[in-house]
């Protein structure tokens, strides 16, 4: 059975999008076949791999609120073994859409509930909030990915989120557990950097990956050309670290 892993964060800017396209991306180039499914109306995972979002009508949105299956909104990527079902700006017209509906937090696995043995990992880029969106994101999850950034305010709202995770946990899907957590826009030069990294550490303990993921330029520009990191850079220092991220993530699945 495939692996769900839903990749969150309240806060924005903090590597959700940059991780999911990055850690799908060599994922399947180990041969594992990814599906990258978009959840924020933003719509960055599918821009991010070189897809003209705005365009498209068979999207995420229509398959959470029912109106398509997810076999018509699964597109191919130019990369192999890897497919993404993207996001636009409609999407965010679904926590209306929902609001009234029964069983609305199980939306999202209840439709993807057919392909999820085609996949060894379906990973879920979830949008900068603890709204329905996220809410499905987790009902539909193994385990949840936070990525954290090692900036001072990184720490805030972090209760928050463990708190939905716990929530979510002992009420609607008991089998939710903890993938792991990503430091990311680490500077080693700081102190502000690697005492944030250390309060992490101390707090999750084994759960956080050995793999920091640097602030980088080229991470920052990768996206802007429609590609992953290994693919625009792939001799860099950000696309070393997101290699060593999907060895860490293969290796604990």
């Amino acid at each position: 059975m495939g692996k769900v892993v839903s990749i969150s964060n309240q806060k924005g800017g903090v590597g959700k999008t940059t991780t999911s396209i990055n850690l799908a991306s060599y994922l399947s180039g180990m041969g594992k076949k990814i599906l990258l499914i978009d959840i924020d109306p933003q719509g960055n995972s599918g821009s991010g791999l070189g897809i003209n979002v705005n365009e498209l009508e068979k999207t995420s949105y229509e398959m959470i609120i029912g109106e398509l299956s997810v076999q018509e909104v699964i597109h191919k990527t130019e990369i192999q073994n890897l497919h993404i079902i993207p996001a636009n700006i409609n999407l965010s017209g679904a926590e209306i859409d929902l609001l009234n509906q029964e069983r609305r937090e199980f939306k999202l696995k209840e439709a993807i509930a057919p392909i999820r043995n085609s996949y060894d990992f379906i990973l879920i880029d979830c949008p900068p909030s603890l709204g329905i969106l996220t809410v499905n994101s987790l009902c539909a999850a193994d385990s949840v990915m936070i990525t954290l950034q090692t900036e001072y305010f990184a720490l805030e709202g972090l209760s928050q989120l463990k708190k939905i995770i716990t929530l979510v946990s002992e009420n609607l899907n008991n089998t939710l557990e903890m993938e792991g957590v990503v430091l990311t826009m680490f500077d080693k030069r700081t102190n502000l950097a690697n005492q944030v990294a250390d309060d992490v550490r101390n707090y999750f303990k084994d759960k956080v990956y050995t793999t920091v993921i640097p602030r980088n330029v080229k991470l920052g520009e990768a996206p802007s050309f429609g590609k992953p990191i290994n693919f625009y850079d792939p001799d860099g220092v950000g696309a070393a670290s997101y290699r060593n991220l999907a060895l860490e993530v293969a290796a604990r699945a």
